[in-house]
């Protein structure tokens, strides 16, 4: 949409019916339009994850590590057996479930861990290795290993069910803490300090989520919230052809006074094809090579 196209709009609708286009919003309108569909993405998974905590619960079960593997990134690093984690990456360890979360999601080369031994608090720098390994549900991929076996703080499972606030508090902190990892972990592989092999598409999704549904549903709802995140972040990417690329459109429009020109943009969506198309490629390759196709 150019500033031709919009002339051509005035000249060729009556005033009714160019108060109902779209195109001659205002600018703050059509920002709002396009971002609800983003929007939509994370107001899903906050939904589902505040579903998940009032009526099924969370837990909170403090990681204590039961056991340091001999020659292991943690032993080198300077952890011990009955040491409870308080803190991986500045990140605070609410439940044992989220050990192995943050150390997956860690892109640096060393790992902080804040723990607690004895009464004291240390802080200790773990490099882990990078191990090939099968996930839960049998897929192979490149995991990051510090070489700890946890347990529950004095053999106690903490699941509790949360209130209306405390829900809603902890499913927004989880929506954020994803978006933020995976903007982190997206970064991490330009740098090439992160694995590209798990950057999966429509292949890879449709099998883990048959392998997930096989699972039960509370983890295939679960999946869900994650996949909603993960398009409502791709989805603001400001790259043309996305929500992103015109939210990015209207800052032009905002700064300059007037749209960008017809041919500006259509460059612009020349370079967004080019990098969609490789980035369908790049996913496709990953997705067969994943089912044994490429070796």
């Amino acid at each position: 949409y150019s500033q031709a196209d919009h002339q051509e709009i005035l000249e060729k609708y009556s005033e009714e019916d160019q108060q109902k286009l779209f195109t001659l919003k205002p600018l703050y309108q059509r920002a709002l339009i396009v971002f609800g569909g983003p929007l939509a993405n994370f107001i899903l998974a906050l939904v589902i994850f505040f579903s998940i905590y009032t009526f099924i619960g969370k837990d909170f079960t403090p990681a204590v590590i039961n056991e340091v593997q001999k020659d292991s990134p943690a032993m080198v690093g300077g952890l011990k057996q009955d040491d409870i984690i308080l803190e991986i990456d500045g990140n605070e360890v609410k439940s044992i479930m989220d050990v192995s979360k943050y150390i997956t999601m860690s892109t640096a080369d060393f790992i902080d861990f804040k723990v607690k031994r004895s009464y004291d608090e240390l802080i200790l720098k773990v490099k882990p290795n990078m191990v090939l390994s099968e996930d839960n549900l049998g897929n192979q991929l490149n995991k990051r290993m510090v070489g700890i076996k946890l347990g529950a703080y004095n053999d106690e499972i903490n699941h509790v069910k949360l209130g209306p606030a405390q829900a809603i508090y902890h499913a927004a902190h989880e929506v954020y803490y994803v978006s933020i990892s995976s903007l982190k972990y997206i970064g991490g592989m330009i740098a090439g300090k992160a694995d590209t092999s798990q950057l999966g598409g429509p292949i890879r999704i449709a099998k883990i989520s048959g392998q997930v549904a096989d699972v039960g549903i509370l983890a295939f709802i679960s999946m869900m919230a994650y996949i909603s995140i993960s398009l409502g972040l791709i989805n603001l990417f400001p790259i043309p052809m996305l929500d992103g690329g015109h939210l990015m459109f209207y800052g032009f429009e905002k700064i300059l006074g007037r749209p960008l020109s017809q041919k500006t943009q259509e460059g612009f969506f020349r370079i967004g094809m080019f990098l969609l198309l490789s980035l369908m490629f790049f996913t496709t390759f990953n997705d067969l090579k994943d089912l044994g196709l490429f070796r």
